[in-house]
């Protein structure tokens, strides 16, 4: 698999110890990067109908990460705008030749309609009729400014625990008004999840099991 280049998302913060101030413990990681759903497809899941799965489309080699928008407008492509060297399904499953599994994270909004269409999408992978993915997560990109009213957030703590991991990409005004991402307008919460998605993209997510 293709190594990513240095990740030009991290936010380097200027240290200046003064005298007689050792650095307290070891330097700070990433976000834990254990999965805490299930990490591979699940036995006894029943797959979706036809007409509610993902489209799947051919890629020549499992060389990078893809972020699947589980609908439309999920933000798929301001995440791969974020991460360089990584690409965009166009909200389909990219499905390599085997032996190796593409890493993949499944992208949706924090919507009623976004957050069904995300458990769709994590029951047709748990079913294992998605062959050739490892799903390393779901990034919920909010919809709206403010908290989530209780329903959806009691709902994406269910959908959430079908996949791997999640990550929270909070609202952001610039982004609403079609400035590009940049380190300038990206708040400190999208560096910490990126961060932590580089790391696994970084650490052979290829090598995930996934069927074949």
């Amino acid at each position: 698999m293709t190594q990513p280049q240095q990740n030009p998302w991290t936010r380097q913060q200027p240290q200046e110890p003064g005298p007689q101030q050792p650095q307290q413990g070891p330097p700070e990681q990433p976000a834990d990067l254990t999965p805490r759903g299930p990490a591979t497809p699940q036995h006894g899941v029943p797959a979706p109908a036809e007409d509610q799965r993902l489209p799947k489309f051919a890629i020549p080699a499992a060389d990078t990460l893809w972020w699947v928008g589980v609908h439309g407008g999920a933000g798929e492509t301001t995440m791969s705008q974020l991460l360089p060297g990584t690409r965009a399904a166009g909200h389909r499953w990219p499905i390599p030749p085997p032996p190796v599994p593409t890493p993949v994270v499944l992208v949706a909004r924090t919507h009623g309609s976004g957050l069904r269409a995300a458990q769709r999408a994590a029951i047709e992978w748990a079913s294992g009729v998605v062959q050739g993915v490892a799903v390393l997560g779901l990034v919920l990109i909010a919809d709206a400014p403010g908290r989530l009213p209780r329903v959806l957030d009691d709902f994406a703590d269910i959908v959430g625990g079908g996949v791997p991991r999640v990550w929270d990409i909070p609202w952001i005004e610039e982004w609403r008004r079609g400035e590009d991402p940049t380190p300038d307008n990206t708040p400190d919460e999208v560096f910490e999840v990126l961060e932590s998605i580089y790391a696994l993209r970084a650490s052979n997510p290829a090598g995930y099991p996934a069927p074949y």
